[in-house]
């Protein structure tokens, strides 16, 4: 056997494709240099060296390394050997997830990169984790997971397309389900926890109970008409809310933040009674009546039957849209949550709800005095309006002196016309505003009968 032959024994033989070991013996800015017991050393292009973008190949190996390489060319145009030790890598990791992914295991992997609607995990080759997949809620910010390590499940595996989709959020959501379930199980419907809304949508809001999310349905954000959740909380409120289901199967958590809130209606019941004069303001007309507000978020209605002594063929003869004047409660029922209204009834005078009495002079029975001085009725007048930040109206103002003016609790605006008692002729008219019994001017009538309306 001739030198060059024994020479020639040592050597290794290579293939197209084929897995070789070497040691690292030159690593320049552009190239590292493998021998693997060739005739000459192999030529792994930066480029092939990781499946990380923009590395110096010193951060990657370090001379006398031993590496693991794929050929990718026994011989190309200037006779050198072409390795890859990214697609060596490649070929070693898609065996391990294959096997993970049949038995439903978990990879482990450095996040490398954000890209457009993700994460990219160096598992071995480049695994993508959807931003909607990193938690268990939604992250707005990914640039904090670059340099991180992360545990995810393999959802989706596809090797002819290059193609391996993870999940972060599955993983939590097995590995949480122990806690998840004891979270539940001490959660009882009617209890009150503390949370922070985590998202609001169009149909309600998340809060998380520091465990589990819960949602917040919009008919439960606020005894008020909700048009928006937005309106009412946003994300990163801290909110007080009362639980109302749990449902294990499907582990969702019901919750309810009016329930820890008082209820309008109580406190409007609590505070007034049947045949006491508020003050409102209509909202909307209907063919059998109007609805009048006289509270927050307390609406009642007024009967076409209620607003005139004399018959009404529509509601807008006698009253229009954001009108202010004194009405009767007739009818309270809680339980229903309907007010029945009178303006009628009002003109003919009565007793005034508690929250309008400091201002005005009554009797003992808490009624409007009839024939009260005027300078002791300019003086309640003058404190109303200081207290509430108003102007009163010019002298004279819609046909009306100042001390003929109905009564008004934090009204916008000067009450405008309100339905009145027939005129001298018998005619329904609503130029002028209701009012509890005044005493007509100039002389009081002498009787314990409440006075008409003002003419």
């Amino acid at each position: 056997m001739s030198f060059a032959d024994a020479i020639a024994g040592t050597l290794v033989e290579v293939e197209d494709g084929q897995l070789v070991h070497g040691t690292v013996v030159k690593i320049d800015r552009d190239e590292v240099l493998l021998d693997i017991g060739y005739k000459s050393e192999g030529v792994i292009l930066a480029r092939e060296l990781s499946i990380r973008n923009d590395l110096n190949p010193s951060d990657i190996v370090k001379l006398g390394e031993k590496i693991e390489a794929l050929v990718l060319q026994k011989e190309d145009k200037e006779g050198r050997l072409l390795l890859s030790k990214k697609r060596a890598q490649y070929e070693r990791a898609w065996g391990n997830i294959e096997k993970l992914k049949e038995a439903d295991g978990m990879v482990e992997g450095l996040v490398i990169e954000v890209v457009k609607g993700g994460l990219i995990v160096d598992i071995g080759l480049r695994g993508f984790l959807p931003a909607s997949l990193v938690e268990l809620r939604r992250v707005r910010d990914l640039q904090p997971y670059v340099g991180k390590m992360v545990q995810a499940k393999i959802i989706e595996l596809d090797k002819n397309r290059n193609n391996v989709v993870l999940s972060r959020r599955a993983y939590l959501e097995e590995t949480q389900k122990e806690a998840r379930d004891e979270f539940l199980t001490n959660l009882k419907p009617g209890e009150v926890r503390t949370g922070v809304v985590s998202s609001v949508v169009s149909f309600g809001a998340f809060v998380d109970l520091g465990g589990m999310d819960g949602l917040i349905h919009v008919s439960e954000l606020s005894w008020k008409h909700v048009d928006h959740p937005g309106a009412v909380v946003a994300v990163g409120d801290p909110v007080t809310v009362q639980v109302l289901d749990v449902d294990f199967d499907r582990e969702r958590i019901s919750l309810s933040l009016k329930a820890t809130q008082q209820d309008p209606w109580q406190i409007f019941a609590g505070g007034h009674e049947v045949g006491q004069l508020v003050y409102g303001r209509i909202t909307k007309l209907v063919p059998f009546g109007a609805f009048a507000q006289v509270g927050e978020g307390i609406e009642g209605l007024v009967h076409i039957s209620e607003m005139s002594a004399h018959h009404v063929d529509a509601p807008e003869q006698v009253v229009t849209p954001g009108e202010e004047l004194w009405v009767k409660i007739i009818d309270l029922d809680l339980a229903r949550r309907r007010i029945s209204l009178s303006i009628k009834q009002a003109a003919e005078g009565g007793e005034l709800a508690e929250e309008y009495r400091q201002h005005f002079e009554m009797d003992e029975h808490g009624n409007w005095a009839v024939g009260a001085d005027d300078v002791e009725r300019e003086a309640a007048w003058a404190e109303f309006y200081e207290e509430n930040g108003e102007e009163p109206p010019a002298e004279g103002s819609v046909g009306v002196p100042p001390s003929k003016v109905a009564p008004q609790a934090t009204a916008e605006r000067e009450p405008t016309a309100a339905a009145a008692e027939p005129a001298a002729g018998g005619e329904s008219t609503a130029a002028e505003p209701a009012e509890p019994a005044v005493a007509p001017e100039p002389e009081p009538e002498p009787t314990a009968e409440p006075a008409p309306a003002a003419e």
